[in-house]
């Protein structure tokens, strides 16, 4: 319900952002408008939604993660019944449970809906964490799931696109118009390239804004989970860390050296410790 009220609260202020704009700029032909809207609302949340569908694939095979179907060792056994003991507090089907190898410690959540996930952890996650940070940090992941951060996440970029490609269209429209009513279109095309790009970094701010909120949020879910102290220890050993996943995929990490900034997928690890200890 909290992931449908935002993706309405969100639609409602871009459409209402979007009828001051026109009437700004005194474009008043509903035909036209609704056209253009839904062009852009296709070209926004398309490859969203194609990411978010392929998202389990792309990641098993961007990091060569490696399902546990039977378990081969003990720490294998534990990994699955931890996370389908976290997945059972959440009432949620237990994710797919994976291993990848590298020597940063390191975890990740995704999967198209809360109930078609995949938790996968590295080797060095394992090799340098005390079972007790290990479960806070499955915790935090499965707290990503459990949430719906994946689809929220899809949504607001698809919301966010939409309005880049609609505004910058429409603002093209505008300056490439000459005085006879005719349009330049070389004008168009450069002008809206530009204002695609502007409008892209602007509406970045509003999507790292989130994903860093949702590392909080998912943090907040672990201490609830295992217990704060067990997040703290987990959060202060990744100190050091730098995130091993390949680019596209550093958002989903638990693991980063980021500093706080407008364009930073997560809160410093030194801020998410302290919230943690406001808790």
């Amino acid at each position: 319900m909290k992931r449908v009220f935002l993706f309405l609260v969100t639609n409602i202020a871009v459409l209402v952002v979007i009828r001051i704009v026109l009437a700004v700029l005194g474009i008043n032909s509903t035909d036209q408008v609704g056209s253009l809207l839904a062009y852009s609302a296709v070209v926004g949340f398309t490859g969203s939604i194609i990411s978010l569908l392929m998202s389990k694939t792309i990641a098993k095979n961007s990091v060569g993660a490696e399902v546990i179907v039977q378990p081969r060792s003990e720490e294998e056994a534990w990994l699955l019944a931890t996370v389908e003991a976290q997945a059972h507090q959440w009432s949620l089907k237990t994710p797919e449970v994976a291993i990848y190898h590298s020597p940063e410690p390191n975890a990740f959540a995704t999967g198209a809906t809360r109930n078609s996930s995949l938790v996968a952890v590295s080797t060095g996650l394992l090799d340098h964490m005390t079972r007790d940070e290990v479960e806070a940090v499955l915790a935090h992941e499965m707290a990503h799931v459990g949430n719906g951060d994946m689809v929220t996440l899809t949504l607001i970029q698809g919301v966010v696109n939409t309005f880049v490609v609609f505004l910058a269209r429409v603002v093209s429209g505008m300056i490439a118009r000459n005085n006879d009513g005719s349009t330049s279109q070389g004008t168009y095309f450069m002008v809206s390239m530009v204002l695609q790009i502007v409008f892209g970094f602007l509406a970045s701010i509003v999507v790292m804004w989130f994903s860093r909120q949702r590392e909080y949020r998912a943090d907040a879910g672990a201490a609830k989970l295992v217990g704060a102290h067990k997040m703290i220890a987990a959060l202060q050993r990744l100190k050091g860390s730098t995130s091993d996943l390949p680019e596209q995929m550093n958002a989903m990490g638990i693991a980063s050296d980021a500093k706080d900034s407008l364009l930073s997928t997560h809160p410093s690890l030194d801020n998410r410790i302290a919230r943690l200890k406001n808790l």
